[in-house]
């Protein structure tokens, strides 16, 4: 069973940039699909960017394309989430979730994923 942790989220000017991290303490990565999603007050949770198990495949919502890069370390077991040029828009607590490569290759609908972490909170503020 999977254990996902998220860390890296904080209070930030708009413009600015934040890394959050995914990771497992106790289970290898390396076969997941990772996605990020996020859930504002009042909002529905929605999928932010996804990257397949080898990291050959991404995927990014419209509205953080060209801001944000999703990318992995298997070495190290974590995925990061590069948010730049944040915008108020962006705050919201960020969660990543995991599904088996033999399932998916990623994707942005949550319904695809299996596994959950507890989030982390983003706060982008002046």
């Amino acid at each position: 069973q999977l254990q996902l942790v998220e860390s890296g989220g904080g209070l930030v000017q708009p413009g600015g940039s934040l890394r959050l991290s995914c990771t497992d303490p106790g289970y290898t990565l390396d076969y997941y699909a990772i996605g990020w999603f996020r859930q504002a007050p009042g909002r529905e949770r929605e999928g932010v960017s996804s990257i397949s198990s080898n990291g050959h495949k991404t995927d990014y919502a419209d509205s953080v394309k060209g801001r944000f890069t999703i990318s992995r370390d298997n070495a190290l077991n974590t995925i990061y989430l590069q948010m730049n040029s944040l915008k108020p828009d962006d705050a919201a607590a960020y969660f990543c979730a995991a599904v088996s490569s033999l399932k998916r290759s990623g994707g942005l609908e949550e319904v695809m994923y299996d596994y959950w972490g507890q989030g982390t909170q983003v706060t982008v503020s002046s």
